[in-house]
């Protein structure tokens, strides 16, 4: 069975892209290991009248104190349609395999449509800042999209439970025809158990290690790990809380304990080393957020052995379980509900391991590409 890939930035490779944390190239890799022939269709071109028209409709929305997005724009998807119509014409495929909904929205094709999806737009509207505050021409449109990309696909697959059940929800899918699939770690190197045991060994008893990675301090719940690092000291467990990809945002002078290290790009090897061994090293990867679809540097940090301390918003529950890889709070939650979690388990230091370990094996069963690819492999050949 050979597929069409389709996504409207070059997924061919890494080097050069930063399009959805590289989540893209991975998938069409997961494919590929799973002996299906791709056929790349993109990077699919934003033709020079379309970007005109958006040019103009985003400044006349920005008048009223609303946002106009171009993703969902018909000027755009419609010729994306016949960019990936006219790839069609040159080759050989059996099914159109998509990264996302919106690029085969307006495909017309004889081969059967399957996408791999975070969430519908349904499920991002006023969750993220970035999708709050929208026009009602923008709304109307991805709401469109997302009904047209559904009706047209064979397949519809979404990375976390929150995600697929949103669409049938909202968009009246058949349920038959959603599944779910998580997203798989974004990593070059795999490390086995006796080397993932050997980072957890290294890890002292005596200094809790908390890293917090994003890149919106307030979105990813940078000001609650702050303050539950704060009550971890205080009560008396040396806590240490480093801070990538952004920097804190606080009124008061930062605490000795807090290591910010500022923005460090995954776009380059030495950048990737770093961030690999930042959360080798740490006891938790921490990200209490306020909004989320999948995040996949969960994922990443139990490939090394690190539980994750999150929320339970949108698709996370659907990678963290609680006290298998992690433990997912309300969004609501105190700060001491943390630092209480993590004291029992220093408390019980054997606990800690254990949860460590246990987060090492989810990652080795489910919440790799090899995984993901074989599950998704399963579904295309019952198409």
């Amino acid at each position: 069975m050979k597929l069409a890939y389709v996504t409207p930035y070059d997924s061919r490779s890494l080097k050069g892209s930063n399009e959805w944390s590289g989540t893209g190239y991975y998938i069409a890799q997961s494919l590929k290991n799973q002996f299906f022939p791709l056929e790349y269709v993109g990077p699919l071109k934003n033709e020079f009248g379309c970007r005109l028209v958006q040019k103009y409709k985003r400044h006349y929305h920005e008048l009223f104190h609303k946002k106009y997005l171009k993703n969902p724009t018909p000027c755009v998807l419609k010729s994306y349609a016949k960019q990936i119509t006219s790839k069609l014409y040159q080759t050989n495929v059996d099914l159109i395999f998509s990264g996302s909904a919106n690029p085969i929205a307006y495909l017309e094709c004889k081969q059967p449509i399957v996408f791999w999806a975070d969430a519908s737009f349904a499920s991002l509207l006023d969750f993220y800042p970035d999708y709050s505050y929208l026009c009602q021409e923008t709304i109307r449109d991805w709401h469109r999209v997302e009904q047209l990309a559904h009706q047209k696909c064979q397949l519809a697959i979404y990375s976390s439970d929150w995600a697929a059940q949103t669409a049938i929800n909202y968009y009246g899918v058949n349920e038959a025809k959603v599944k779910v699939v998580p997203f798989g770690a974004n990593i070059e190197t795999e490390y086995s158990l006796y080397e993932v045991k050997d980072l957890i060994e290294v890890r002292s008893p005596k200094l809790c290690k908390l890293l917090f990675l994003g890149v919106e301090w307030y979105r990813k719940g940078g000001d609650v790990a702050l303050k539950v690092a704060t009550e971890l000291n205080k009560a008396g467990l040396n806590t240490e809380l480093t801070v990538v990809g952004c920097q804190p945002i606080t009124e008061e002078p930062l605490p000795n304990f807090v290591k910010p290290l500022g923005f460090i790009s995954k776009s380059t090897a030495q950048g990737k080393a770093k961030i690999s061994q930042l959360i080798a090293e740490s006891h938790f990867l921490f990200l209490p957020s306020l909004a989320d679809c999948t995040p996949i540097v969960l994922c990443e940090a139990n490939a090394l052995g690190v539980p994750c301390l999150t929320t339970n918003v949108g698709g996370i529950p659907t990678i963290i379980k609680d006290n298998l890889n992690g433990k997912t709070f309300d969004i609501t939650a105190n700060p001491l509900e943390y630092a209480n979690y993590i004291s029992n388990l220093f408390t019980n230091y054997s606990n800690y391991i254990e949860l460590a370990l246990s987060s090492f094996n989810e990652y080795q069963s489910r919440l790799n590409w090899n995984a993901s690819g074989k599950a998704v492999k399963n579904l295309l050949l019952k198409l």
